[in-house]
């Protein structure tokens, strides 16, 4: 086992952010090591400060404890000599499990689901996106109940026990489906409203643009540049949760709809998906997705590849894109784009921060949209021959 930690010294249990022991085994995964370093970032924001990192490697994982009962107690050591009231595993652990884990350790134990849930909990802003962080919480927490309550309830405001499902966790099974059905009802409602204003803009002929991409690349900065808005930005993961739209105005050119939406990061919980699917029903929608994509991270192919696995997953795999590589100006490139053998622009080159290739995806975003209404032309044509002939 590997172990690294700042310091053996007891920690003031007054200081805040709240310690952790970051646990990763290595089941021969080719991103064991990428995953470990998403799992430091997601700590930190959440609000934890990691005082070890504890690696280890294994075939499969133990049933019982998921590390082996060798490892735990190494654990459960360290534990005890830091006096640290938190340990995350960068994995998904069963209900026993965690429960296992939480009496051998004798410390709060969450898995990397719980981790992202509650960084969720904590960023979402709009009524949406907090129903719906509710009801992934709630989904998840339903099958950890037994033996969590005691502890959840003593530590509200604790890593992995905040956000609107908190005050849910003394409620049984029947009354959590009941909750579950609510909110997907008041989910319901707010999709009818949103696709009310979608049929609008499709009235209207304006051309819809979602920001999708890995969490971190840069979306909400090249959104407010776009756009001129001014949306959150911050250098950690998950910055931005709520679906946020804007109107461009193209002087003779008509209307583009751009949406910055929420950044996908490996290993995405399922329910989480799920539950965010509505407000990521702007992404299935649109004309055009513009995946940015970080060019300064050596993983960004791998993380281009977990970006359509999350479209595919959401029923986006098919809408046309193009790969917008972000932060050129950390890498020393020049601004430019790539077409396609039919002149189509199909990669932009820019830095969202200081602006440069702004100008070269703006005149993609008009070139698909003067596209896009010759392909209506000649639709309708063809349709009005048809009728004429029959």
């Amino acid at each position: 086992m590997q172990q690294h930690a700042t310091g053996e010294e007891k920690l003031d249990s007054g200081n805040t952010p709240e310690a952790a022991i970051l646990v990763s085994i290595d089941f021969g995964e080719s991103d064991h090591s990428e995953s470990l370093e998403e799992l430091r970032l997601l700590a930190e924001s959440a609000g934890v400060r990691t005082v070890a990192v504890i690696e280890a490697k294994r075939h499969r994982p133990d049933a019982a404890l998921f590390a082996g009962s060798g490892k735990v107690l190494e654990i459960a050591g360290l534990v005890e000599r830091m006096q640290v009231p938190l340990v995350i595993f960068n994995h998904d652990l069963s209900p026993a499990q965690m429960r296992n884990l939480t009496t051998k350790l004798n410390s709060r134990v969450i898995d990397r689901t719980m981790l992202i849930l509650d960084i969720f909990a904590q960023r979402a802003q709009s009524h949406e996106g907090k129903v719906q962080v509710e009801i992934a919480q709630l989904k998840y927490l339903a099958t950890r109940l037994v033996g969590m309550n005691q502890d959840m309830g003593q530590q509200k405001h604790a890593v992995g026990a905040r956000g609107p499902g908190e005050t849910k966790l003394e409620l049984d099974r029947r009354k959590l489906d009941k909750r579950v059905h609510l909110l997907k009802g008041r989910l319901e409602q707010l999709k009818r409203q949103r696709e009310v204003r979608r049929s609008a803009r499709d009235r209207h002929d304006v051309l819809s643009v979602s920001i999708v991409g890995y969490t971190n690349a840069g979306k909400s900065t090249l959104f407010n540049k776009l756009t001129r808005a001014n949306v959150y930005v911050a250098n950690q993961l998950f910055a931005t949760l709520d679906t946020t739209s804007r109107r461009i105005y193209a002087e003779g050119k008509g209307e583009i709809v751009v949406s910055d939406t929420v950044g996908f990061i490996r290993h995405l919980p399922h329910s989480l998906v799920a539950a965010f699917r509505s407000t990521l029903e702007e992404t299935i929608q649109a004309d055009l997705l513009l995946h940015v994509v970080d060019a300064n991270n050596a993983n960004r192919d791998d993380q281009i590849t977990e970006v359509n696995k999350v479209l595919s997953e959401i029923g986006a795999a098919d809408i046309p894109q193009m790969l917008v590589f972000n932060k050129i100006d950390l890498q020393d490139m020049a601004p430019g784009v790539q077409r396609d053998e039919y002149g189509r622009i199909t990669r932009i080159f820019l830095s969202a921060k200081s602006g440069a290739g702004l100008d070269e995806l703006r005149t993609a975003l008009l070139e698909t949209r003067a596209a896009r209404q010759s392909a209506e032309v000649t639709q309708n044509l063809t349709k009005q021959a048809r009728e004429s002939w029959d």
